[in-house]
């Protein structure tokens, strides 16, 4: 079937990355597959997030279905995109309904994109994952890709201003080999096992990002662990008990 809306986007965000001259580097997409179903599973630290996780599956000429919640698709803007790129709304309310499309999307022989996570971590560490992923994995009979981005919360993230301007910022990606989800074999086992090679990718991609704060004022970014000033996992949990 003709994709008449997502590789034109796909293409337009394509020559959008080349006019603010993004440093893109992604590693590992031969570990997408070419064929078949498959659950690709990345952390999460941008509203961007899952473009960049659909670029790295560019290169074997696939696109990626992603499980984004529902009030994006009632959006004026964003909804008719969404819908027409085939992506799958979640209502919380309605989980078993999000949980059943995604299934028969995977069953049909597409990828389809989660967030285990399900928010953007303001800490820009892994938060806990949930097991949404391998149960549908195992159920599906497919495999999991891990995978991480790293720079993409300094273009756009929760609590700070966008960064749509050429600014040059690099934006590191890896993808790493599929983990296969047996159906026997317990369904939090696989998400600790999954989480563990979704951080072994993300402290790869922190490692090979190009640059460093410039100063002060731009160490935002970079999570308390590494010396930046991002508020801790603890921290961001109080705040939002608050």
């Amino acid at each position: 079937m003709a994709e008449l809306v997502y590789r034109p986007v796909v293409g337009l965000a394509h020559t959008l990355f080349k006019a603010w001259d993004l440093k893109i580097d992604c590693k590992g997409w031969e570990n997408i597959p070419r064929t078949g179903g498959a659950v690709l599973v990345s952390n999460h630290i941008s509203y961007l997030d899952f473009i960049f996780n659909g670029l790295a599956a560019r290169p074997q000429k696939r696109l990626v279905r992603f499980m984004a919640k529902e009030s994006v698709f009632r959006h004026k803007i964003s909804g008719p995109l969404m819908r027409s790129m085939k992506h799958i709304p979640v209502d919380r309310s309605q989980g078993e309904k999000a949980y059943a499309h995604a299934l028969a999307s995977l069953r049909s022989g597409e990828i389809v994109g989660i967030f285990p996570e399900a928010t953007i971590s303001r800490s820009f560490t892994l938060k806990t994952f949930k097991s949404g992923a391998a149960r549908l994995a195992q159920e599906a009979g497919v495999p999991l890709v891990p995978m991480a981005v790293w720079g993409t919360q300094r273009l756009w993230t929760k609590g700070h201003p966008r960064n749509f301007k050429r600014s040059h910022i690099p934006v590191t990606i890896r993808v790493g080999e599929a983990i296969q989800a047996p159906k026997d074999k317990y369904a939090g086992a696989i998400t600790r096992h999954l989480r563990d090679r979704v951080q072994e990718l993300l402290e790869a991609a922190q490692r090979a990002y190009p640059v460093r704060p410039t100063g002060p004022q731009d160490t935002w970014w970079v999570p308390a662990h590494l010396g930046g000033t991002a508020p801790t996992p603890e921290e961001v949990r109080a705040a939002e008990a608050r």
